[in-house]
């Protein structure tokens, strides 16, 4: 889902508009020191193994380096029958981009601007920040 200048005002809100802005235009990644990175990773300690020690990213990291909020409500909810979108605990994306297509309709409502908005919100999340190795699930745990 592009960036859509209606739903910024609620990404503002939400204290995730930088996030929504890490993307090819303003996000280069560097390939050559993500892959040193990777193998460098241990999964059953959840550590870089680095030659000057052991070290591993800490939630400041994270908010320091993204701009998020680490203290305050956290985000929950609840959608009904929302097990039968799902593939193995995950959202179905298929079902997720055919329901709400790139770009809120021109004459869309304030409501149906935040609920695109919200959706827009789950695909940044589940993509930047909770994604498995194909970028397309976010587990819901």
């Amino acid at each position: 889902m592009p960036l859509h200048e209606r739903i910024i005002p609620y990404l503002e809100t939400a204290g995730l508009y930088h996030l929504a802005r890490l993307n090819s235009q303003w996000f280069w990644v560097d390939e050559a020191l993500l892959s040193a990175f990777i193998e460098r990773w241990r999964p059953e300690t959840h550590t870089f193994h680095m030659p000057f020690g052991e070290c591993t990213i800490t939630l400041q990291d994270v908010a320091y380096q993204l701009g998020l909020l680490i203290d305050g409500a956290p985000v929950s909810g609840c959608l009904t029958e929302f097990e039968n979108l799902m593939e193995h605990g995950r959202p179905a994306w298929v079902w997720f981009r055919e329901l709400f297509g790139e770009l809120p309709p021109q004459n869309a409502t304030d409501e149906t601007v935040r609920v695109y908005a919200r959706a827009y919100i789950l695909m940044m999340l589940s993509s930047q920040l909770f994604a498995d190795k194909n970028a397309n699930r976010v587990h819901l745990r």
